[in-house]
């Protein structure tokens, strides 16, 4: 009989250790992509003295005083972008740490913008990963968000773990550890952003906004308040490239998409860790999203 639990159990672990993590994708964008140091690719924005680069990992952090933020040297037109983040535990309720893609400087009041941001958390509680997608000046002024929210299957301030953005003439593709969590599809040009953009990474004050819907600010007893990045990753067609530059894609397929794969893993995401899709949303006026329905 004792041989008999002993078996069960040998049974039951794995199957207890691996039932909250997503099925392999079976195919890894980011292998395709060498790491590359911050200096080769960005530079400080705003908020210097709140960064800090030792041994290609880059720190920033956020206090009373400032944040800080940074930007590629060079637009693009498509690509994949990616970096290994490290969040901070405890209070950061009201601060926000991102990477994103965005025009902003570019087209001031008329500008696109791709987001992942984490969204600070009081004790307890887990980080939100929040995607977004602005299209010329949705985020400007009466602001039309985008937003598909997710609670990790891992924490993300115990480790490095690697968020991506890939973005092509047909899609957007937002990625954790290869695994993708959302797709993005280019339904209309007036729907999808088609200008170049610039990658940007920051960390700062979203009190009003940020941690459940403004309950809670950020409070610079736990300061400072630190995101670390490393292993960044950058490669497709610069504004700069010729008209014949290919899109790169996050499946093995050059025309783009998802293999079968990708989509089970990201239907057990959106199935088990989305907590939030504006499509969704009874209370969003969708006959200014037309994307949720056509």
């Amino acid at each position: 009989m004792a041989l008999f639990f002993l078996l069960l159990l040998s049974i039951m672990v794995p199957s207890l250790c691996f039932a909250d993590w997503p099925p392999s994708p079976g195919y890894w964008p980011s292998s395709r992509f060498k790491s590359m140091s911050f200096y080769q690719g960005y530079r400080n924005l705003w908020g210097y003295s709140h960064q800090r680069v030792d041994q290609d990992a880059l720190t920033i952090w956020l206090d009373s005083t400032s944040g800080s933020g940074f930007k590629s040297v060079k637009p693009f037109r498509s690509g994949y972008f990616g970096a290994s983040i490290k969040l901070q535990p405890g209070y950061t309720a009201g601060v926000i740490t991102a990477f994103y893609l965005s025009n902003n400087e570019a087209h001031p009041g008329f500008h696109d913008e791709v987001d992942i941001e984490f969204l600070g958390t009081t004790f307890g509680k887990p980080y939100t990963l929040q995607t977004n997608v602005y299209i010329r000046g949705s985020g400007d002024g009466k602001i039309i968000g985008r937003e598909m929210k997710f609670h990790l299957w891992f924490d993300p301030t115990q480790n490095f773990h690697h968020y991506a953005i890939l973005w092509s003439p047909k899609e957007i593709i937002f990625l954790v550890d290869d695994v993708p969590i959302r797709r993005y599809p280019r339904k209309s040009d007036a729907t999808f952003p088609l200008r170049p953009m610039w990658v940007y990474g920051s960390i700062w004050d979203a009190s009003s906004w940020a941690t459940e819907d403004g309950k809670y600010k950020a409070d610079y007893r736990y300061q400072p308040f630190v995101a670390k990045y490393t292993n960044f990753k950058a490669g497709g067609c610069s504004a700069y490239s010729p008209a014949w530059c290919h899109p790169v894609s996050a499946s093995p397929f050059r025309s783009g998409g998802l293999t079968r794969q990708q989509h089970r893993a990201m239907r057990w995401v959106q199935t088990h860790h989305m907590v939030y899709n504006y499509c969704m949303d009874p209370k969003r006026d969708h006959s200014l999203t037309p994307e949720c329905w056509h």
